[in-house]
């Protein structure tokens, strides 16, 4: 009888060890909450968000109006949600693309009836910075103390557009990159892209000098959604991989020392909105499979936890698009389809 005790000890133990806690993603206990938004002109399509504290946020994108696209932007005061139509063009064509805080000010990557400019916002008011030139397609945006770039295209193939705090300057960037695909910057001598290059994917380096390849060891046959730099020195990279066709998301990790790859269990989720969370885990947003809630992964190394917002009434669709970090809590803003109605916004809030 202790024999057979021991063998089934055994077992119980080796099964256990088996299946790795960090292979197996386990929900996670839900505590986000509605945020009334404002509804714009649906259908929506939310661009960024961005928090510096729990009193200030700001969410921007835009609205499909009759007469085509309508820049939309909102701002969060601790309390709720307002809309702001007091920025130049408002009320023209055109989107607002990434919000980034430079200082005490607001900066905000704006497309108006095709022409690209950065609104900024101080104690003053709004103001506007036009952009030298017209491109075809304005890729994305970053602003640091001293600096800001805007990357895209125009005839002429690839452009990266510098501001040193006084004029623009058209950056040249490596032999054989075709395209950028995202930009980030932690200052004005320390900022990085990922670009579409002959050879693949690969990441660049700012050094206040000139552009650079990074050399950054991506695994095979992949892609960037997203970097994060952190002042600690940390750097998150996120994106897709795809092996046999198939695509999974991939995170990767820089120490300081070097890159460290994982692949957490998230199906082919995009990182396009994931962030640093005050838990220290890294959130993003992901596609739900409950039709009238909302779907958040919390990854932490190669484990990861679920948890879905709240229930919506009628809903056949909710999909947050973006989060940021606001002190001690979690915003999200996106999109959330009612039966019978086009999708409009939707905000929701983890803890603060």
């Amino acid at each position: 009888m202790n024999g057979l005790r021991a063998i089934i000890v055994c077992l119980v133990v080796t099964c256990a060890a088996v299946v790795s806690p960090a292979a197996v993603a386990t929900p996670a206990t839900s505590s986000w909450s509605m945020l009334p938004v404002p509804a714009a002109a649906p259908p929506v399509t939310v661009s960024d968000l961005a928090a510096r504290g729990p009193g200030e946020a700001w969410a921007t994108g835009y609205e499909h109006a009759a007469d085509g696209l309508r820049p939309m932007l909102y701002r969060w005061d601790g309390t709720a949600w307002s809309r702001d139509t007091g920025f130049p063009g408002a009320a023209e064509p055109g989107w607002l693309g990434k919000v980034q805080f430079v200082g005490d000010e607001v900066w905000i990557f704006h497309n108006r009836e095709g022409t690209g400019e950065i609104l900024r916002r101080s104690a003053s008011g709004w103001s506007a910075v036009p952009l030298p030139q017209t491109l075809w397609t304005y890729q994305d945006f970053a602003a640091v103390p001293g600096a800001a770039w805007v990357v895209g295209e125009d005839d002429t193939g690839l452009k990266v557009l510098h501001h040193d705090g006084s004029g623009w300057t058209a950056q040249a960037t490596p032999d054989g990159v075709l395209f950028l695909m995202g930009i980030t910057a932690r200052s004005a001598t320390d900022a990085w892209a990922w670009a579409d290059t002959s050879t693949g994917t690969a990441v660049l380096r700012w050094d206040g000098r000139a552009w650079r390849d990074a050399k950054v060891p991506l695994p095979p046959d992949s892609n960037v959604h997203t970097m994060l730099l952190e002042p600690s020195g940390r750097i998150t990279i996120g994106g897709s991989q795809y092996t046999d066709g198939v695509s999974r998301t991939y995170l990767m990790t820089f120490d300081g020392r070097g890159w460290r790859t994982t692949h957490p269990p998230l199906g082919d989720t995009s990182t396009e909105g994931m962030v640093r969370g005050p838990d220290g885990a890294l959130w993003l947003p992901m596609r739900s499979d409950r039709a009238f809630q909302s779907k958040y992964a919390r990854v932490d190394g190669s484990r990861a936890s679920f948890s879905y917002g709240p229930e919506r009434t009628n809903a056949i669709d909710v999909k947050p698009s973006v989060l940021a970090r606001a002190g001690s809590a979690l915003l999200s803003f996106g999109t959330v389809e009612i039966y019978g109605s086009k999708p409009n916004l939707m905000s929701e809030r983890r803890g603060g």
